[in-house]
């Protein structure tokens, strides 16, 4: 029986799609997975035809599972991984075992941020960036403030701080020392200005673009993405200038073939990378896509693992925006109103809501404390906008106080030009608490 083995996968958005993509094009789906909790939810998956518990972070039992299901006599036709760090592990195996696979270099670049600013070190497109390998960092950073802080290794937005003052630059080091008490610690410019999102597929070196996305940024402590707004003008001088930097870029990552996906902002009427990463973005990413063009990217990135031609044509061109929905305060989730609303709004093409009850629902720290979004069309980018957070405005969530003494609650700024440390919650982030 023809099989696609996944190795890690979310319980929704692109890493999931991939897998429905998969079942779809008629392959037995088999998921390597470390997450009990999977287990315990079986139903949860009905796209997953085997679900099998194994240890991702060593490649040799990753080995050893993928062999038993060859002596099981399923023919492997594809190893495929949408979530760090795993496609790595994913192309490794693929390699060994004779399957097509995705470059597999600029994937452990890219892995690694310090190594993806030491890439681009002879490029225009790298922000001002140093990295500290000791314990503590010198009393003054050799950028002038504001800086932005990550940990190398680490694809989590909770792990990207930023720093406008002495304080909270020494604070931040000692955080992500804290947590990562090894390794460099890269302090780069802060950058203001504009941030996009660019989903690119390379086949045999040709970089093909396959949505711009303008993000609308919420700063909460860290930077999370909110908002996401598809671009359909690839004609204008601002797009060809992107055009030739995710050129570049890519190619001086080394990629020749795979999937990648790159943030970058606009400074200064410059194009500088914020991030890579090898594979395509997840959340609601592949759907906000396939309604903005009708392409499935999670499909297509599969039938290029197969060795086949992915088919990254145009179906048609709809304005669309992504807008996320996020809490302002700690709480245990009672009950969440609005869903139906939200779907039944003016333009809305998809609403999707994660937690269920009982979950435990937090300020946002990282991407995965957005814990709903809503994708919406309209006859103008600014019509799809609106469209979208009012949809989204009809979504609350109820929740009861936790144990803790006082639930922990945060500011935030939003706007491309927004001041670090202070501001407020966007209007449409409505929400009742009880």
């Amino acid at each position: 029986m023809k099989t696609i083995v996944f190795i890690g996968a979310n319980k929704s958005g692109s890493s999931y799609d991939a897998i429905k993509a998969s079942e779809e094009m008629h392959y037995y789906t088999v998921l390597l997975t470390d997450r009990k909790s999977f287990f315990d939810k079986r139903m949860d998956f009905p796209h997953v035809h085997s679900m099998r518990m194994c240890n991702l972070d060593h490649i040799g039992d990753v080995k050893s599972a993928i062999d038993r299901i060859g002596q099981d006599r399923f023919t492997i036709s594809a190893i495929a991984s949408f979530v760090d760090p795993y496609c790595h592990t994913a192309a490794i195996l693929s390699r060994q075992l004779g399957l097509k696979t995705f470059t597999e270099e600029p994937i452990e670049i890219m892995l690694d941020k310090a190594k993806s600013r030491e890439a681009l070190r002879d490029t225009p497109y790298s922000p001002p960036y140093h990295t500290i390998d000791g314990i503590t960092p010198t009393a003054e950073t050799a950028l002038e403030l504001p800086v932005v802080l990550k940990a190398p290794v680490s694809s989590a937005s909770k792990d990207v701080h930023a720093a406008a003052t002495a304080e909270q630059y020494q604070n931040a080091f000692a955080n992500l020392r804290k947590r990562y008490p090894e390794g460099p610690i890269l302090v780069e410019k802060y950058l203001t200005g504009p941030q996009f999102l660019v989903e690119t597929l390379t086949v045999n070196s040709k970089v093909h673009i396959v949505a711009v996305i303008k993000q609308e940024i919420l700063f909460a402590g860290r930077f999370i993405v909110t908002g996401y707004q598809m671009i359909l003008d690839d004609e204008s001088p601002t797009f060809h200038r992107l055009q030739k930097a995710v050129q570049a870029i890519v190619s001086a990552l080394g990629v020749q073939d795979g999937p990648c996906h790159l943030e970058l902002r606009r400074a200064d009427q410059e194009w500088k990378l914020i991030e890579a990463n090898p594979r395509i973005s997840g959340g609601a990413m592949n759907a906000f896509i396939e309604t903005a063009y009708g392409i499935n990217l999670a499909k297509e990135t599969l039938r290029f693992a197969l060795g086949q031609e992915p088919d990254l044509g145009r179906k048609y061109k709809r304005e669309a925006f992504l807008q996320y929905v996020v809490v302002p305060k700690e709480g245990i989730l009672r009950k969440v109103t609005g869903k139906n609303m939200a779907q039944n709004s003016p333009g809305i093409a998809q609403v999707y809501v994660k937690p269920k009850k009982g979950s435990l629902l937090l300020p946002p720290a990282s991407m995965g404390n957005r814990y709903a979004y809503v994708i919406a069309t309209g006859a103008s980018a600014d019509e799809a906008r609106t469209n979208a957070k009012a949809g989204a405005s009809h979504i609350k969530f109820h929740l009861r106080a936790t144990n803790a003494a006082a639930p922990r609650a945060v500011e935030a700024v939003q706007g491309d030009k927004a001041q670090i440390g202070i501001g407020y919650f966007a209007d449409n982030s409505v929400y009742e608490t009880e």
